[in-house]
């Protein structure tokens, strides 16, 4: 079973490696609209309020079956979003 602590490192490092790939697309193409890279950059951070405040939930009777949960919507999350940025 994977702690609270190491879920949450590797749901700040996911979406930040998101976030990251967005600027860098921003960086090369800078003559471009970047309404959509700023789109996707707004959908990460919600989704990344939205991940620690699931971990942080008090009210879990089983934390193994909660965190595999949260751990499977944050890779197809990620799925969706590394999508989006390589549709840029």
């Amino acid at each position: 079973m994977a702690n609270k602590r190491d879920l949450k490192k590797d749901i700040n490092f996911v979406l930040g490696d998101i976030i990251d790939a967005v600027y860098v697309w921003e960086e090369q193409n800078k003559p471009k609209d970047s309404e959509k890279g700023e789109s996707i950059i707004d959908e990460a951070i919600a989704a990344f309020d939205g991940f620690i405040e699931r971990v942080n939930d008090k009210k879990v009777e089983n934390y193994a079956v909660h965190f595999k949960a949260v751990r499977q919507d944050l890779e197809t999350t990620a799925i969706t979003l590394i999508e989006k940025v390589n549709a840029l």
